[in-house]
């Protein structure tokens, strides 16, 4: 269907207020927070309801056009470009935190509302929302749902897919459905809940999601050991789980994005080590204390330790907080581009991966720092480059390929958190292998018939 002819017919059906299709529109939802890819929807739709999202997907069910559902745009891995056209819907209005009850420990929202939104609203009741994604400013609670976002909290509480109950949702041929509820037990039928999330749009779009919360810590303390090297740093890791704790925080930063940090937020950090491992954990003040400590203990006496350093007060312990969150923008600096990847790998696996990222620094000759979840082996390489170097674009494409490779062969996986989008989707098969990835596209068949959602993606 022409453009002009796809707005008017969408206006028509929701109103001028709820569609959009000039050019600065469509220019500003070609793109999502991932580097390289780029494609340019026909038309932004911006549904108020459950209603008029199943309205415009029975419309593009019938016209046979692509439909793209979308929050904040920050997700890394390309999932909410439109590279085949079509509407992109945005679920940027449908913004309302439905309900919270404390006696339940469970909030209903709608898929606009922010990780942090949520968070600082329920925290009124004493509650906390528990997944943290480094986005969680601005990410959206439906986009963590069809990514299934992790963050720092992932190694002792989970990740998205441990907190969500149930959702509303509306499949490709325009029928709602409600999975799971309020319940913390019910194994009637197949467990559909878990099945969407992650599915990055291409089975549904969210329209309600009831995630479960958690009692709001009383307490929490942090604190940074400084490693010779991130083999060192490893060791250290291996010896705290090993010694049954199961911190709230246990991150990596290699030396490259030491010395980044420091010369971007000045905190003070020794920029000669060759690993910062920044742990923490959270709980009754008088066990958070005695698991921080023991933490300490094991890190002082830890091979190629430079220092410990445990946050005298909280202004401290925001800033070592700090030093992980904005590794990304301070390694951003240092480029005209940079592509945050994430690979998992077996926690043992973790140093000999952080080294062979290194050596694929030095092959492709390109500038590449890690940080990442070191308590559950989930790593970020970061490549940081110029964007109008076209050898170095390649280089950089190149080396990701590697890295995925890399994931791979440690008996790892090519994404831990941030989804296969379109960015990973040529290595889903080498991970999945040809039975489990057939199966993929009959599940996407029964879901979405005429494949009209986030096609070119997931089972597509």
């Amino acid at each position: 269907m022409a453009e002009q002819s796809l707005a008017s017919a969408l206006t028509a059906l929701l109103g001028a207020d709820r569609v959009f299709a000039d050019s600065a529109a469509r220019e500003a939802y070609s793109r999502d927070a991932t580097p390289l890819f780029r494609g340019l929807p026909e038309v932004i739709v911006a549904p108020h309801s459950t209603q008029e999202v199943a309205e415009v997907v029975k419309f593009a069910r019938a016209t046979k056009t692509p439909i793209i559902a979308r929050g904040a745009g920050s997700n890394l891995c390309a999932a909410t470009v439109p590279l085949n056209g079509g509407i992109v819907v945005s679920m940027m209005q449908m913004k309302k935190i439905i309900e919270v009850s404390r006696n339940e420990m469970l909030a209903v929202v709608q898929p606009g509302v922010s990780t942090t939104q949520l968070d600082d609203a329920v925290a009124k009741e004493g509650l906390m929302y528990v997944p943290d994604p480094g986005s969680k400013t601005v990410s959206t609670i439906g986009g963590n749902a069809a990514t299934s976002a992790g963050g720092l909290r992932g190694l002792k509480y989970g990740t998205t897919k441990n907190y969500i109950l149930g959702l509303e949702a509306v499949l490709g041929t325009g029928e709602v459905i409600r999975t799971g509820g309020r319940l913390v037990k019910d194994v009637a039928g197949y467990d559909i809940t878990r099945l969407l999330i992650g599915s990055e749009g291409t089975l549904a779009i969210f329209t309600e999601i009831t995630t479960a919360l958690t009692p709001r810590p009383k307490s929490a303390q942090y604190g940074v050991a400084y490693f010779n090297t991130l083999a060192d740093a490893s060791i250290a890791v291996d010896a705290i789980v090993s010694a049954g704790i199961l911190p709230a925080t246990l991150e990596f930063l290699d030396n490259t994005c030491i010395k980044a940090v420091e010369d971007f937020a000045h905190l003070g950090l020794d920029a000669q080590a060759g690993a910062l491992l920044l742990f923490g954990d959270d709980g009754n003040s008088e066990s958070v204390a005695k698991t921080v400590g023991a933490m300490a203990d094991i890190s002082s006496s830890a091979r190629g330790v430079r220092a410990v350093t445990l946050a005298p007060d909280v202004a401290a312990a925001e800033a070592l907080l700090y030093a992980r969150r904005c590794s990304l923008p301070a390694l951003a600096r240092l480029g005209s581009m940079s592509i945050l990847e994430d690979i998992s790998v077996p926690r043992p696996q973790l140093s000999r991966a952080a080294e062979a990222i290194e050596k694929i620094s030095e092959k492709h000759s390109l500038l590449i720092g890690t940080f990442g979840h070191a308590g559950d082996g989930n790593l970020h390489p970061t490549i940081v480059l110029d964007k109008d170097d076209a050898d170095e674009v390649k280089r950089a494409e190149h080396s990701l390929s590697d890295i995925f490779n890399l994931a791979l062969e440690l008996g790892g996986t090519i994404t831990g958190e941030h989804g296969v989008g379109s960015a990973k989707l040529p290595y889903l098969r080498a991970k999945l292998g040809d039975v489990s990835l057939s199966l993929h596209h009959n599940i996407k068949s029964v879901f979405d018939p005429d494949r009209i959602l986030n096609p070119g993606r997931l089972g597509s």
